[in-house]
C-alpha cells in the first residue's frame, strides 16, 4: 500500500541503552521500505553512535550530548537545522519533545502515556508496553501509525530488518588479534549489566570459563574498566581465560562479538549486539513480566534464551525473585553446544 505521507526526513529519537537502541533500529528499515528518498537520521547519546553506524538504513547520526551543551536559543537552531519533516520520540525526553516543537518539526510523534507531549506532540499514540505480549521492537513499532504503519509487523520480519546491521571494520588491539588468531573457538562472557538486568551470580561465570576453557574454548571476559574491577579477582588463572575489559571501544567490542563464536550475558548490550551480528547469543533471563524474554530477547536466528523454571511462581506473580541465579553452568553448556537451529 502507497504510503500517505510526503516524508524527505524523519528523526529517530532514541537516547538510552544500547540495547534498547538495537531493538528500535528496525524501525528505521520499515520507514526507508515506506519512503524510499528519505534520510533516516538518529539522534541518540555519543556512546551509542559505533552501534547506529553498522545499520545501513540509517543515514545520519545525532549526538544528543552535543546539543545538550548548547544554549536554549543554540538547541533549537540546531534541531530546525535537521530540517525534519518528523520526529518519532520511542524514548520520550522532555526537553528534546519541547525543542522539537520550538524548532516547528510538523509530525512529532509520541506515547500518549507521557503528560508533556499532550503539549509538545501533535500525534499521540496510545499503546502499553507493561502488559503488552509483543517484544520490545515490535512495540516500538506502534509510534509508526501516524506514518501509515496499520499492522504491526511479526517478530520474524523485525528480526530480518535487524540483519541490516553490518559491523564497520576497526582495528582490534593486537593482543585480542592474536589470541583471535590462535583459537578455533572463541565465547565471550560478559557477566556484568550495569543494573540493566538481572544477573546471573559471578561465581557461575567463573565455573563456566574453567569448564569451557577445560574443553579448549578460549575465553573471553568482557566489560567497561569499573565492571573489570568488581569481578577480575574471581578470573581464574587460564592460559585460554583472557580479562579484556575495559581494553576495547564500543567499536572494538562489536568487531570482536561479530568474530567470537558466541557470547553469554544476561539482557544487555553486547547479548544484543551478538544477536544482530548472527552468532550465538546465550541470554540468561527471569521469566517475570516484563523483563522476560519474550519481551527482551535478542533479534537474531542464533539466539538461545534461558530461565530456570518458566512456571516460577513468585514469577508469575510479579514478584521480585533471583530464579535466574538458579540457571546452572550445564545449562549454559548445553546452549553453547546444542546444534545450530
Amino acid at each position: 500500500m502507497k504510503a500517505p505521507l510526503d516524508i524527505h526526513r524523519i528523526v529517530i529519537s532514541r537516547t538510552d541503552s544500547i540495547g534498547d537502541v538495537i531493538l528500535t533500529l528496525p524501525l528505521c528499515a520499515w520507514l526507508k521500505s515506506q519512503f524510499p528518498n528519505c534520510t533516516v537520521i538518529f539522534l541518540g547519546k555519543s556512546y551509542t553512535k559505533p552501534v547506529v553506524d553498522c545499520y545501513s538504513a540509517v543515514d545520519e547520526f545525532v549526538d544528543w550530548q552535543e546539543i545538550e551543551a548548547l544554549p536554549s536559543a543554540a538547541k533549537v537552531a540546531h534541531i530546525a537545522a535537521l530540517n525534519a519533516d518528523a520526529i518519532v520520540h520511542v524514548f520520550p525526553v522532555k526537553e528534546i519533545a519541547s525543542l522539537a516543537k520550538k524548532a516547528k518539526i510538523p509530525m512529532r510523534i509520541g506515547t500518549s502515556h507521557r503528560g508533556f507531549h499532550l503539549l509538545t506532540c501533535n500525534h499521540r499514540v496510545n499503546f502499553t508496553r507493561k502488559r503488552s505480549e509483543l517484544h520490545e521492537a515490535q512495540l516500538n513499532f506502534e509510534l509508526l501509525r501516524p506514518l501509515g504503519l496499520h499492522e504491526i509487523p511479526s517478530l520474524k520480519l523485525v528480526k530480518e530488518y535487524g540483519s541490516l546491521f553490518n559491523p564497520v571494520s576497526v582495528d582490534l588491539p593486537q593482543e585480542v588479534n592474536e589470541i583471535l588468531n590462535a583459537s578455533l573457538k572463541t565465547v565471550i562472557l560478559h557477566p556484568k549489566s550495569q543494573g540493566s538486568a538481572l544477573e546471573w551470580p559471578l561465581g557461575r561465570y567463573m565455573e563456566l570459563a574453567t569448564f569451557l576453557a577445560n574443553s579448549g574454548t578460549t575465553v573471553f571476559f568482557t566489560g567497561t574498566q569499573q565492571e573489570g574491577t568488581a569481578f577480575r579477582a574471581q578470573i581464574p588463572s587460564n592460559a585460554l581465560i583472557h580479562d579484556i575489559t575495559g581494553k576495547l571501544t564500543l567499536a572494538q567490542l562489536i568487531v570482536l562479538v561479530s568474530k567470537v563464536n558466541a557470547v553469554v550475558a544476561c539482557s544487555t548490550g553486547p547479548l544484543h549486539i551478538a544477536g544482530v551480528c548472527g552468532i550465538r547469543a546465550v541470554g540468561l533471563y527471569s521469566p517475570r513480566k516484563p523483563i522476560h524474554p519474550g519481551r527482551w530477547q535478542p533479534l537474531g536466528k542464533r539466539v538461545e534464551v534461558i530461565v530456570h523454571d518458566a512456571d516460577c511462581p513468585m514469577c508469575k506473580k510479579g514478584k521480585k525473585c533471583l530464579c535466574v541465579q538458579e540457571i546452572s553452568v550445564e545449562q549454559v553448556v548445553a546452549a553453547l553446544t546444542s546444534p545450530a537451529k
